[in-house]
């Protein structure tokens, strides 16, 4: 610090206080997740990594931290007027904040694209010195705050693990044929999935032979070569559920909010889709059934679509991992437990998830799916049949210790069979919730779905 405040005066001086100022309460790394999430892929994964490790930096530095370690901030007096913050901090001065939230952002987001990571790192850097040159922190602080945040970042592993962006694997598709100019594709259109514009222009300019259909002609579709599909996971779910009764190839164009099931399949845009059908390239992979509907992604039990709702309402203001936990702390609130048998033995749960397909992470919070091809079903649920339970698997999630928690079961299987004591219930599929019943019976269908992939 001493050697710091002999520093001759500077136009620096005017930059760095502003920088500081501008990393107050992480506003400056909240704009930069901003510009960053309007890009595509690693650039969006980076800003929301980032903001998820900026709430377990800031929770970290700020709120134990500065609780465990009380420290003294440098006399102000040390430095020049034109180097002093017109308003000093009062916390305890170790670790910084400012650098904590810096290193934890730039780190996350270098996790997911190095490109963006060296421009974000002369900047957190430059945040992190500036607490020192103006005169607030000393450097013990700003290293210690660093070491936090980095700490932080790659914590994020533990909830949402890198290499998510790669395409699942499947089974090999020899039968597929090339479609020139969408020759004998019929493409059914949800114009109200998501939040873009309507798909059907693009559609139309990229296959000019193909004929659009809307989702309530489903039922009255022409013969045709293949089956193609823009809308979300529900208006996929029903398409697939055709095309797999049919057995027709389908063409997926992503044009919903989340895109789940396209993004592990591998496909992107209308692009990736559009090389495919010209190609005559793709793969097939598993769907799975509950008494006998499709469904391409997840069902679930209880509590969990709840708890997907409240995510999605609050992750544009939190982000997707704290909106998540929050999410989760409401919906076990509220839950009642459901007393079920699964596979011959009576459990008691809180709420009940299968997917089609192995999800990863193992946590309670499945994100991905890096195989299509293992005709398996994915099955986790929570005990309520012991004491403080939902608190316990709470915070084994928050923790990203689930995997090791008594409250949480997880195992594959190709099959299940559950059965509901009590009144009926819903279960939800792809996000849409089904009618009641105390009978569900699931199967993985190895292999049922050829798809167009690059």
């Amino acid at each position: 610090m001493s050697s710091s405040a002999g520093l001759r005066p500077s136009r620096l001086d005017t930059g760095l206080k502003r920088l500081s100022k501008a990393a107050n309460h992480s506003l400056l790394w909240f704009v930069i997740a901003a510009i960053l999430a309007t890009g595509k892929g690693p650039y969006r994964r980076g800003a929301m990594r980032g903001l998820a490790a900026i709430a377990g930096a800031s929770t970290s530095a700020n709120l134990v931290g500065k609780s465990l370690f009380p420290r003294r901030r440098p006399a102000a007096d040390l430095l020049a007027m034109r180097r002093r913050l017109s308003k000093r901090p009062t916390s305890s001065s170790f670790p910084s904040g400012h650098s904590a939230s810096a290193a934890a952002f730039a780190t996350a987001v270098a996790m997911e694209s190095p490109k963006a990571g060296a421009v974000m790192a002369p900047i957190a850097a430059a945040v992190a010195y500036s607490r020192v040159h103006t005169g607030v922190h000393w450097p013990t602080d700003v290293a210690a705050g660093a070491a936090v945040g980095v700490g932080a970042a790659l914590l994020t592993r533990r909830w949402w693990p890198l290499g998510m962006n790669e395409p699942a694997s499947a089974y090999e598709h020899a039968d597929l044929t090339s479609l020139q100019d969408g020759d004998g594709l019929v493409v059914v259109v949800n114009p109200f999935s998501g939040i873009g514009p309507d798909p059907t222009p693009q559609i139309t300019e990229e296959w000019p032979k193909a004929q659009v259909v809307s989702v309530e002609e489903l039922d009255d579709l022409p013969d045709a070569k293949a089956l193609g599909v823009a809308g979300g996971d529900g208006t996929v779910a029903a398409v697939a559920a055709i095309a797999v009764e049919r057995d027709l190839p389908l063409v997926l164009i992503p044009s919903g909010t989340l895109n789940h099931f396209a993004r592990d399949v591998g496909i992107t845009g209308l692009h990736d889709t559009a090389q495919a059908v010209a190609d005559g390239v793709g793969v097939r992979v598993d769907m799975a059934q509950v008494n006998g509907q499709w469904f391409v992604n997840t069902a679930s039990l209880g509590g969990y679509p709840d708890m997907v709702r409240i995510r999605e309402k609050l992750e544009k203001r939190w982000g997707k991992w704290p909106a998540a936990g929050m999410a989760l702390f409401r919906v076990l609130q509220r839950a009642k437990p459901l007393d079920i048998t699964i596979d011959g033995d009576k459990h008691l749960v809180w709420l009940l998830f299968v997917g089609n397909g192995p999800y990863r992470p193992k946590g309670f919070a499945p994100t991905m799916r890096p195989r299509l091809n293992d005709g398996l079903l994915d099955v986790r649920y929570v005990r309520a049949d012991r004491k403080y339970s939902r608190t316990r698997f709470f915070l084994g999630a928050l923790l990203g210790a689930l995997e090791h928690s008594r409250m949480y079961k997880h195992f594959e299987v190709a099959s299940l069979n559950v059965e509901v004591h009590g009144p009926p219930i819903s279960i939800a599929t792809d996000g849409e919730v089904r009618e009641r019943a105390n009978h569900f019976k699931f199967r993985s269908r190895a292999a049922a779905l050829g798809i167009y992939r690059p």
